[in-house]
């Protein structure tokens, strides 16, 4: 009798270590810190094997791995945060992917427009460039990107500072160290890391708000990483091949300089001219849902 006591005590003890285990598991720090420390893991261990080989095998493995990437993050959300993960549901993926696709196009190229119409780019054919390794490389990197930025800023980070303080605390912090998190890369300042927060980490911050789905948001950033390594443009100060050499003519301020168009004022105002409807757009629709809720009695 006094053995199956104590054995019920022990059970009962094991019982309470494990429940109090769950609620540190469940606060949104620790399961943003676990959840990007497993994707860095991954884009890490990839990187290096891409590096080992070229062409289709290596956007093979980057593909790879941002399937691994995605299973890290559902992992993450599903058995530590304990939440759904209706941001990553397979309905609409594509058509939310390509959408996101769409806007970063526009977004570039109307960036690009504009700063060649106010003289500060020329193009000339890259004569010596093989279009198809062009191609892949561009492909390759903006995806990777795409899919481990997208994952921990706006999957991770985003919906942790949402939970402790709310969306606009959470779209400004993931703004603020999405721009610092870039101060390391080739040519970048202060300017440049201030320009990416606000153009990349407002836009994209925005763009998850709006969609309420990362596909949104992973295609933007993709094509906005592809189109400028096709151009010849550095990414956030990352060299890149492209189809084209450019020639910068003009301040910094209007051309981005050595780190690229993203240090230009012109896609800073172009991005807040986006980003603004989409916030309003999730505001409505935040308003509306809140309408919509049942009235406990």
């Amino acid at each position: 009798m006094k053995r199956k006591t104590s054995e019920n005590k022990e059970l009962l003890q094991n019982g309470r270590k494990l429940s109090a285990r769950g609620p540190f598991w469940r606060f949104p720090i620790v399961w943003m810190l676990v959840g990007a420390i497993g994707i860095v893991l991954i884009d890490t261990l990839f990187r290096q094997l891409t590096e080992r080989v070229d062409g289709l095998i290596s956007l093979a493995l980057t593909l790879v791995m941002g399937l691994l990437a995605i299973m890290v993050y559902k992992f993450t959300l599903t058995y530590l945060a304990r939440r759904s993960t209706p941001e990553i549901a397979r309905q609409r993926a594509g058509i939310e992917a390509v959408l996101g696709m769409l806007t970063g196009t526009i977004f570039i190229a109307g960036s690009v427009l504009i700063i060649m119409a106010l003289g500060g780019y020329s193009f000339q054919w890259a004569s010596s460039a093989n279009a198809g390794s062009v191609l892949i490389l561009s492909i390759e990197a903006a995806l990777g990107a795409a899919i481990v930025e997208e994952l921990i800023f706006r999957g991770l980070m985003f919906q942790a500072i949402d939970r402790l303080g709310g969306k606009p605390l959470a779209l400004a912090v993931t703004s603020l160290f999405f721009g610092v998190a870039h101060l390391g890369n080739t040519g970048a300042t202060l300017w440049s890391a201030f320009a990416i927060a606000l153009e990349a980490g407002v836009l994209l911050g925005a763009a998850f708000l709006w969609r309420r789905n990362l596909w949104f948001a992973m295609g933007l950033h993709f094509a906005w990483n592809a189109i400028e390594g096709l151009l010849g443009f550095p990414v956030s100060g990352h060299s890149a091949a492209g189809l084209f050499t450019v020639e910068l003519n003009g301040a910094a301020l209007l051309t981005g300089g050595d780190f690229g168009l993203e240090g230009s004022i012109v896609p800073v105002v172009a991005s807040l001219l986006i980003s603004i409807p989409m916030l309003i757009g999730a505001a409505r629709y935040r308003r509306v849902e809140a309408r919509n809720l049942p009235v406990s009695k």
